[in-house]
């Protein structure tokens, strides 16, 4: 038998080498494959790597921590790795009270919420709540009915009737007058009800003027009657109609 040259002894050593060299590729290939699977087979198992821990964070007067945690889990939560936090974010803001949050995961399996509640400045047309930038949300207005003014009007309306209470209370507080009820009829007349049960029929124009004149003319009627003013009606250009209280409505509990 013949003995191999030089020359095909070292082609057949090469040929040998590269299939090594392949085979020796193709099983690290496998192995980072099989390995990336498993790696992220754990990742995305939430018994793996659960979220156990909540933190809460924000000042509340209206939503408890449980309603947040239900709000949570109202949806697929996930791992550590997978929980989408802005899904649970917009889960955390559908609660009526919730103004606005924010998530943040920390390992190695907890959730940080910060939450801002809604501020009510009024209830809006008996149904709603109505917040400081003049949003109207919904939630139960018996929580806050002894705590805000009752402000009416066309649906649309509410931003301006929000800006014509603002006004107007600024107004009043000099005369120690606070503002329990606004009225915005559809013809755009304007009414207000203060603490002390006095009706101010204000119109559609000079509201401000208006009050001013009542809050000048006021300890002049005060002076002149012992009777409890029911209304005052200043849709006039000058002066002022007051109606009175008779015995039977001061006599009410």
């Amino acid at each position: 038998m013949r003995e191999p040259s030089p020359e095909q002894v070292t082609e057949q050593r090469e040929k040998w080498e590269f299939m090594i060299g392949v085979s020796v590729f193709l099983v690290i290939v496998l192995g980072l494959i099989f390995g990336s699977y498993q790696l992220l087979k754990f990742v995305t198992d939430a018994e793996q790597v659960p979220l156990e821990g909540l933190i809460l964070h924000g000042e509340r007067q209206h939503t408890t921590d449980a309603e947040i945690r239900e709000a949570i889990i109202a949806g697929d939560v996930g791992s550590f790795f997978t929980a989408d936090v802005d899904e649970i974010r917009e889960r955390i803001e559908h609660l009526p009270w919730i103004f606005s949050a924010s998530i943040r995961k920390e390992w190695p399996g907890r959730l940080r919420v910060y939450v801002v509640e809604q501020q009510p400045v009024a209830v809006w047309n008996n149904e709603y709540v109505m917040n400081q930038q003049g949003q109207i949300f919904h939630a139960d207005p018996q929580m806050i009915k002894a705590q805000v003014p009752f402000l009416f009007g066309p649906e649309s309306a509410h931003q301006d009737v929000l800006e014509q209470y603002r006004q107007m209370s600024n107004l009043l507080r000099i005369a120690d007058m606070q503002i329990t009820r606004v009225e915005l009829s559809e013809r755009y007349s304007l009414r207000v009800w203060l603490d002390n049960d006095i009706e101010l029929r204000l119109g559609r124009e000079a509201r401000l003027e208006r009050i001013q004149r009542f809050m000048d003319l006021y300890p002049v009627i005060q002076s002149e009657s012992t009777k409890p003013v029911k209304y005052a009606d200043l849709r006039y250009d000058t002066g002022i109609a007051i109606g009175w209280r008779d015995n039977k409505e001061v006599s009410k509990p």
